[in-house]
């Protein structure tokens, strides 16, 4: 245990600097991703007809083992962040477009009729009532994507994005397993602050007399 106490002080910087290269490229994928497949979702709930086919489409990329999607990209665009924030995100959006979809979609007619009785044109009932019902749904989604971002990210550095993996690779490749917890633990750290920060920043954003028609 000293061992491992000794070694993490000695690497704090380092580890410091990969935390913060593993949840730059996690943000931003899963921020690109949201900026994406949130309106995507959206915009399918007006044509449910093509719904199934294009979400079909999108998960055809959870198929694609995570190592070969990332070699796939450096024809294109080579090596380092892009290629993998690029993969990263589109890992992301299956269960973003989702659980928009599912989400919007499932929201109480009635509640819909009401607004339109009152005289609310279409985005506002968007905005005031289908959004804030469907936001523990869809924030239900990017929980998912975070968390599998995340551990996902560990993957980059084979393509030279740094991160966390780069850490964890330099421990398997000396059979250290104190360097591999090293950099696996921040890692799992990570996934826990960002969880329970969605978490909260779901309760924060759902206005309390919606609560009880979004709980999950």
């Amino acid at each position: 245990m000293d061992q491992v106490w000794n070694t993490l002080q000695a690497d704090w910087p380092l580890i410091v600097q990969k935390t913060g290269e593993h949840f730059r490229l996690s943000f931003l994928s899963v921020l690109i991703a949201c900026l994406i497949a949130i309106p995507a979702g959206i915009t399918l709930t007006a044509y449910r007809s093509l719904a199934n086919g294009v979400i079909t489409v999108v998960s055809v990329i959870q198929t694609i083992p995570s190592l070969a999607l990332f070699g796939f990209m450096i024809p294109f665009v080579g090596i380092g962040t892009k290629p993998a924030i690029i993969a990263l995100t589109l890992y992301s959006l299956l269960p973003i477009l989702q659980n928009t979809y599912v989400g919007i979609g499932g929201v109480n007619p009635a509640l819909i009729e009401a607004g339109t009785g009152m005289g609310m044109t279409r985005w506002q009932i968007l905005w005031m009532v289908q959004l804030p019902i469907a936001r523990s749904v869809i924030m239900a989604g990017v929980r998912l994507v975070a968390v599998q971002t995340i551990s996902l990210a560990t993957i980059a550095t084979y393509i030279a994005a740094g991160g966390l993996g780069d850490i964890i690779t330099r421990g398997i490749s000396m059979i250290n397993t104190t360097t591999i917890m090293e950099g696996a633990i921040p890692v799992s750290l990570l996934v826990i602050v960002v969880n329970v920060l969605l978490l909260g920043l779901n309760r924060v954003l759902t206005p309390k007399g919606l609560r009880h028609y979004t709980k999950q």
